[in-house]
């Protein structure tokens, strides 16, 4: 398999979707055919570089252009980056679309009530108890995506299956060949 030009896979979709575990496995199939990859978490991206940023509509935008921008300077050394983040206002989603210029959005979608049981961290009870604010789907929207690029069902496909059909779209495109 061959790069032929450096893209963005964004993966958006609700907390346990998935999204981190199709990161991780696109990664993966990509390095098997020889293509280096770099994975950007919204989690540990926010947690490490802009820990000073909060849940608001504003401060998650700004995270969003932040990776957006992260992404871009990646891609400009020819290298590949999957971004894994809830992302959940389809405006935050255009203009990282705009800063990237080669994005592909991925809706990873998964009905709450099985992101909600995949919660290993405990994070929809807390924000159920009121002790996480603006917690996206309790307390605050998902915007889905209008027109993604694909959709991957979580709770109907295996994640290497899920994968192995983002590989398919980025062929398709002409980003591997």
């Amino acid at each position: 398999m061959i790069l032929k030009k450096p893209f963005t896979v964004w993966l958006t979709g609700l907390s346990g979707a998935g999204k981190t575990t199709l990161a991780a496995g696109v990664q993966q199939l990509l390095g098997q055919e020889g293509i280096r990859a770099a994975v950007l978490d919204g989690d540990i991206v926010r947690k490490k570089l802009f820990p000073e940023l909060g849940f608001t509509k504003k401060d998650r935008e700004l995270n969003v252009k932040r990776i957006a921008h992260m992404a871009r300077l990646i891609n400009d050394n020819g290298i590949p980056a999957i971004v894994s983040a809830i992302s959940p206002y389809r405006s935050g989603r255009a203009s990282a679309r705009a800063v990237t210029r080669e994005m592909l959005e991925i809706f990873v979608e998964c009905p709450p009530e099985i992101c909600e049981k995949r919660d290993v961290k405990g994070l929809y009870r807390k924000a159920r108890a009121g002790r996480i604010d603006n917690f996206t789907w309790v307390s605050d929207p998902y915007e889905e995506p209008d027109r993604p690029d694909l959709i991957v069902r979580t709770h109907k496909e295996a994640a290497d299956r899920c994968a192995e059909r983002i590989l398919e779209l980025l062929t398709t495109r002409g980003y591997i060949k």
